[in-house]
């Protein structure tokens, strides 16, 4: 194996003997050591850089850690412009799924000793690049950390489009000073790093005092309830706060006895229809490609379809496309979904792990696309979409808001409070925002689902590079 030279999209793994085995309870020996060049070339004259990881015990056999995607992820994601080489280092994994509990971490002095025992082999995995002038490069360390306390895996799947999924009940505790909580999850082995879709599970028993122990035996004895209505995303109460935007002609709507309709491309577990069904009374439609993903959906997350709230099977762009000509030709024999929709609602993302995790597919913002969706809106009718930007100068953007621009009235923007997803907003004609004087019951409601800060939050895009 030679490392000397950098191979752009290079992945490798091996077993090497544990220089430090005098901590035999964090890390095996052998050791499994992955090595990943970039896909982004360092630019012309600048030394290519080396970053390395330890693998936190007992997340060895995670998706995260032990598949190339989950390991570009994790090199894309550690600083910018990122590193140029990303060594993972860890005890061998062992069969997938297993249950997972934090454990304490190491003592300062005992992390130095193994990273000091590393660094040799380091240097030897470092491109012949780095060694600038006889100069000896540093190779720094890199921290993995989530507030994940126990993961207990459910079942693993394998949908026809989406490929291996798994579902997992967790136990996550931001910091010591908050309460603990407890929740189901699903991520795909294609994007292990990102949680496509989390609901709150309410537990049986208080969790303020509950021991680790007690928090794993609650997960194992599924001491508590689904709660399917909870926008534990990120993102997606910003997404429902967008639907202020049209609080006027919602609230005339409901006033006339006409129900909104709500397109959502993106099923995954359901959690967004379901709020918009339950708790805003919409007519929703879901699209979703992968049989498999509804399935879960409907098993694991507590998505409950009927008359009010329905899901198709197929390619989202194709279905809203075959929508947008029926609606043309004036045929009324289609289901009563595809008719005109208040709000399309747009959570999908890119299946290109080269770019890292981001959000919409490049193919959902092409003229055709677009135009289809506008067509499928009625007048007052709006676009919301959740954006992951793809680590870049900023281009796409710049792209998005362009496009967008071009073909509808108006733009905004939620902020999303995790430095990495935000939500655009776009309109099929101007939007008259309600005072405050005149908070009607649409938008009071709005607010008791998502908070007020949320809706107070959304700002209007005036130009391409806002």
């Amino acid at each position: 194996m030679d490392f000397s030279e950098f191979r752009p999209c290079r992945f490798q793994s091996f077993t090497f003997p544990n220089p430090n085995p005098s901590l035999p309870h964090h890390y095996s020996d052998p050791l499994r050591v992955a090595v990943l060049d970039s896909p982004v070339t360092s630019p012309q004259g600048q030394a290519a850089t080396t970053s390395a990881m330890l693998v936190p015990p007992g997340r060895e056999s995670d998706w995260i850690f032990s598949t190339e995607a989950g390991h570009l992820h994790l090199l894309l994601s550690s600083s910018s412009p990122p590193f140029s080489r990303l060594v993972l280092i860890g005890s061998l994994p062992s069969s997938f799924p297993i249950p997972y509990t934090r454990v304490p971490p190491l003592p300062d002095k005992d992390l130095d000793s193994i990273q000091d025992s590393l660094l040799p082999l380091l240097l030897a995995l470092s491109p012949k690049s780095a060694f600038d002038q006889g100069h000896i490069p540093e190779v720094p360390f890199l921290s993995f950390e989530d507030d994940a306390l126990h993961i207990l895996p459910v079942e693993v799947l394998e949908g026809p489009s989406v490929g291996e999924m798994i579902v997992e009940d967790v136990a996550i505790q931001k910091d010591a000073s908050c309460v603990p909580q407890i929740r189901r999850r699903l991520r795909f082995k294609r994007m292990p790093n990102l949680i496509q879709t989390q609901i709150r599970l309410i537990p049986d028993l208080d969790l303020s005092p509950c021991s680790s122990s007690d928090l794993l035996s609650m997960l194992e004895s599924r001491s508590f309830r689904l709660e399917s209505a909870s926008l534990v995303q990120p993102y997606l109460a910003p997404m429902v706060a967008g639907l202020s935007l049209i609080a006027n002609v919602a609230e005339e709507k409901v006033a006339s006895d006409i129900t909104l309709s709500c397109l959502c491309v993106g099923v995954g577990g359901g959690a967004l229809l379901t709020c918009l069904r339950i708790q805003l009374g919409f007519d929703v439609h879901g699209l979703e490609t992968d049989s498999v993903v509804v399935e879960v959906a409907r098993k694991y997350f507590g998505l409950v379809e009927d008359e009010f709230l329905g899901v198709s099977i197929g390619d989202g762009i194709g279905i809203i496309k075959r929508y947008a000509r029926e609606k043309e030709r004036g045929n009324n024999r289609l289901e009563k979904f595809s008719s005109s929709f208040d709000a399309v609602m747009v959570d999908l993302d890119s299946e290109d792990i080269i770019s890292g995790v981001s959000a919409p597919p490049l193919e959902f913002i092409e003229k055709d696309v677009l135009l289809a969706v506008k067509a499928v809106l009625c007048k007052t009718g709006i676009l919301v979409m959740n954006v992951i930007p793809p680590l870049d100068d900023g281009s796409f953007y710049r792209h998005l808001v362009s496009v967008l621009s071009n073909m509808f009235v108006e733009l905004y923007k939620i902020d999303v409070q995790d430095n990495e997803n935000f939500v655009i907003v776009a309109t099929r004609s101007e939007i008259q925002i309600s005072s405050a004087e005149s908070r009607h019951q649409f938008l009071r409601k709005l607010e008791e689902v998502v908070g007020p800060q949320l809706v107070s939050s959304i700002t209007k895009i005036t130009s391409y590079n806002a």
